[in-house]
């Protein structure tokens, strides 16, 4: 494979570079060269990580409010129907678009420029992307990334995935903010009226469907990092002692299984409906509930087994995992307006004072109200006060409604992990 160099004269006005105190205007006009390489074959042909253009397609979103939002197509083509939410992420798109918590949602970007930097296979969070589609403002025509495999349309093309640009994606959120969370169908199909969409829009409807069952793993594994631990920040925490713990896949990402594993635990993952009896069988030092896609109240199996295991053995929750343990103990989960989503929320953990920024996912909230006496609210979110973390010291639970494995997001509360580490090694020292 050759190399091709590839310049390019960008001419710059002077006058137009300033925003405050411009200079003296200049008619002289300056030049930068830009120098560029692209891969190719042997034949001069531009290999795979060359930009391709897209055929452009005209598409709609249509609110079950009545809305009706002009677009553009990338992506598959074709006409789906999913809850809208919004994600005020800037980046780490590819592991939202694989983040199993998304499943029968179309996750709109705030973030107005995506695809930048195209998608590689290494950030993956699961086995394929579980969301309705994908909905931006702004397609980038190029990528630039390193590890770069192939373009973001091309990715979600593949994987039979729809999405949208050129369309408002400010006003759309501002509207999710005011009326809530809205069922929409997006379509590129010319055929089908705007009024036949939106009697698809308020037909259907995402409270009361188990999700889980659609993102959950077939059969029990041994997690191993095939990404062999390339970013791991934690390489010097690892404990000498190694902690056996079963991770209950309600539609886990991997890198909690990656966080886990970092701090020496040795996982088996095993699907939402395995029973507590061939988990307890084995005699894991812990067990994690993780994160998954939709109503907890539609899965009163995963409840059960919650039910089954606590006071048994240290359990830690992550978000529906999380509101699973606070149905088990007691409590009552709502859904609230338009959930969480994004990687800037502001949480307090109420035992040390300490403020972390998380990242969260997830649309459904437990009352703290209804929790029963000695569950403790752990964590809090700052920008609603809504509960944010649970713990039960008599049955060793903990749980955290965010993602303390980030991906994407900030790494501030990557301790939780730790602090289920020392959970199940003084349960194992007291036993």
């Amino acid at each position: 494979m050759s190399i091709k160099a590839m310049d390019f004269s960008l001419r710059i006005n002077p006058s137009i570079c300033f925003t405050q105190n411009p200079p003296k205007p200049s008619s002289k006009l300056r030049f930068l060269t830009v120098r560029c390489s692209l891969p190719l074959t042997s034949d001069d042909a531009a290999t795979g990580l060359a930009e391709r253009p897209w055929k452009v397609a005209d598409a709609r979103l249509v609110l079950e409010d009545g809305s009706i939002w002009k677009a553009k197509s990338f992506g598959v083509s074709g006409t789906q129907v999913g809850e809208v939410v919004f994600n005020t992420s800037l980046t780490g798109y590819q592991e939202i678009l694989t983040d199993p918590s998304y499943a029968g949602q179309f996750v709109l970007m705030t973030n107005p420029h995506i695809g930048n930097t195209g998608v590689n296979f290494d950030d993956e969070e699961s086995r394929q992307c579980f969301l309705a589609g994908l909905v931006i403002r702004s397609l980038s025509i190029t990528t630039s990334n390193w590890r770069c495999a192939e373009t973001l349309g091309d990715y979600l093309a593949e994987r039979n995935i729809m999405g949208i640009y050129d369309v408002d994606t400010r006003a759309i959120t501002r509207r999710l903010r005011q009326d809530g969370s809205l069922i929409g169908v997006l379509s590129t199909e010319q055929s089908r009226s705007d009024e036949e969409l939106l009697e698809m829009s308020r037909s259907w409807d995402i409270v009361g469907i188990d999700l889980i069952s659609g993102v959950t793993c077939n059969a029990p594994y041994e997690w191993v990092d095939k990404t062999k631990s390339d970013w791991d920040f934690n390489s010097n925490g690892r404990d000498q002692e190694t902690y056996r713990v079963v991770a209950y896949d309600f539609g886990i990402k991997h890198n909690i299984l990656r966080r886990l594993a970092s701090y020496g635990c040795k996982i088996t993952v095993v699907p939402s409906t395995w029973p507590a009896a061939e988990t307890l069988k084995v005699k894991p030092d812990g067990v994690l509930f993780s994160n998954g896609p939709g109503d907890p109240s539609a899965v009163p199996y995963a409840v059960e087994t919650v039910k089954e295991i606590l006071g048994k053995v240290p359990v830690f929750g992550i978000c529906m995992g999380h509101q699973l343990l606070g149905q088990a103990l007691g409590g009552k989960t709502f859904k609230m307006k338009f959930g969480h989503h994004g990687g800037n929320h502001p949480v307090c953990n109420l035992r040390n004072g300490r403020v972390e920024i998380s990242a969260q996912n997830h649309n459904y909230a437990v009352d703290p109200a209804s929790l029963p006496e000695g569950v403790e609210v752990t964590h809090v979110n700052l920008n609603d006060g809504s509960c944010a973390g649970l713990a039960y010291p008599a049955l060793n639970v903990m749980s955290l409604q965010y993602h303390p494995e980030a991906s994407p997001g900030p790494h501030d509360s990557d301790c939780a992990f730790r602090e289920f580490i020392e959970l199940m090694k003084s349960t194992k020292q007291a036993a």
